[in-house]
């Protein structure tokens, strides 16, 4: 069975330059990806790949989706975290209305990703949902 990478990636690291910038905070991951997505007309849900360091290794689109939602499922978000051999990952979506307070389905998302996380041994680092000009982080949020 061959992978099929996505066609559709977000560029921030190029394979052949080594890790990327540390990622040791969510308004670096929204600088870095979230801004990239926030004016976006349709949900988009990007897992950033990254070494002990914290260093980016790879990010990859999982999903994009309709105005309101983006289907995530574990086992897509962690291929790529598994295939990059990652340590950690932190999410990235962004939420197309402006207003990235998170929904109830967001919240449910995260914790079901974070025990999944836990159960294969990477650490989830946040998960930041860009809005027009401003984020959320869950990390900050103490909700990780």
């Amino acid at each position: 069975m061959s992978y099929k990478k996505l066609a559709i990636e977000i560029p921030m690291v190029k394979e052949d330059s080594g890790p990327g910038p540390a990622m040791n905070s969510a308004a670096c991951l929204y600088a870095e990806c979230g801004q990239q997505i926030a004016s976006w007309a349709q949900e988009c849900f990007v897992v950033v790949c990254m070494d002990q360091k914290n260093r980016v290794i790879g990010d990859h689109v999982v999903s994009i989706g309709s105005l309101t939602e983006a289907l995530v499922h574990p086992r897509d978000v962690f291929r790529h975290a598994i295939i990059d051999n990652a340590a950690a990952i932190a999410l990235v979506h962004n939420h197309p209305s402006g207003d990235p307070e998170p929904s109830r389905a967001d919240r449910q998302l995260t914790q079901r990703l974070k025990e999944c996380a836990d159960l294969m041994g990477f650490r989830l680092l946040d998960h930041v949902v860009s809005g027009r000009d401003r984020y959320y982080s869950f990390a900050e949020h103490g909700a990780l």
